[in-house]
């Protein structure tokens, strides 16, 4: 009955997804993550690799690589449980998938690993994933106006995402907290970005890591009065974030946004209409309401 209701879901949204996999990015790493299938396969050009197998068959996989290819779709599924969105399930077959690809044209021949290293190096250097550019009510912050912002109305609640666009589990999780912003703001609650890639004051004055070993990012915190009321994900004693799913429903429970919601929307609107300060971006007016998850 789940793979239904799964295969039911994806043929719904399969023009969404269709649309968003045309982006160069995601075609350019589909290219790269079935090219040893395409080289070990492409007749006229399979004949000429080497095997190991029995029957000298070149043109078809070996036991060895056949292994190698059984351990990434394990790696995959083990890494996918935890996956929310759709681009975390993309983004970890094409991350392991290149790396296998590494593995198995060192093996087959030198010459073709160090060639894919090297397209692969320039492929992070030169294609980073696409940013989130879908509606959203949420003011974005600079090192000078975060402050001034979280603490001119003690009478609003501030959910704010410290973030980074290097970041794959950022631009993931992008679209899920636009969401919840576009369901949760009032005049009484509102939302913010800031990116401490960018302004690394910010960073360090408000205690959010931004090394990858850390894996505090992204990180939400909850601001009454200027003050932060609560943080998500927790911090250890060694500076390592308490592992915790940056999923819609974990949000709404741990930062109770159901009754925030009802007690700030009573809050009248003094400081203008909802929208006044925010940055807003809506690539389609009439739909405000998307499906992230599949």
């Amino acid at each position: 009955m789940g793979i239904i209701t799964g295969v039911c879901t994806f043929l719904y949204h399969l023009p969404q997804i269709y649309k968003w996999l045309l982006k160069p990015y995601y075609i350019t790493s589909f290219f790269m993550t079935v090219a040893f299938l395409v080289v070990r396969k492409a007749p006229g050009l399979c004949e000429h690799l080497a095997t190991q197998r029995e029957d000298g068959n070149s043109c078809d996989f070996d036991w060895r690589e056949v292994e190698i290819l059984m351990f990434l779709s394990a790696i995959v599924m083990m890494k996918n449980r935890r996956a929310i969105t759709l681009e975390q399930h993309i983004g970890n077959l094409f991350l392991f998938s290149k790396v296998a690809n590494v593995i198995l044209f060192f093996r087959l021949d030198i010459r073709l690993g160090i060639l894919y290293l090297a397209l692969c190096l320039a492929f992070v250097m030169t294609c980073k994933p696409p940013l989130y550019m879908g509606p959203e009510y949420i003011k974005y912050f600079s090192d000078k106006t975060i402050d001034e912002e979280l603490q001119s109305d003690s009478r609003v609640t501030w959910i704010v995402e410290f973030y980074a666009n290097w970041s794959s589990d950022c631009q993931s999780f992008a679209p899920i907290f636009a969401d919840l912003s576009l369901k949760y703001n009032c005049a009484g609650l509102r939302f913010g970005k800031v990116d401490i890639g960018r302004y690394g004051e910010v960073s360090q004055r408000y205690r959010v890591s931004t090394s990858p070993l850390a894996k505090q990012l992204p990180t939400l915190v909850l601001f009454q009065g200027g003050r932060e009321i609560m943080r998500r994900p927790m911090v250890d004693n060694k500076g390592r974030a308490v592992s915790w799913t940056f999923n819609e429903e974990n949000i709404i429970r741990e930062f109770n946004l159901n009754e925030l919601f009802q007690k700030s929307k009573k809050l009248s609107k003094t400081r203008g209409s909802k929208g006044e300060d925010l940055t807003v971006t809506n690539n389609n007016p009439k739909k405000l309401d998307h499906v992230y998850m599949v």
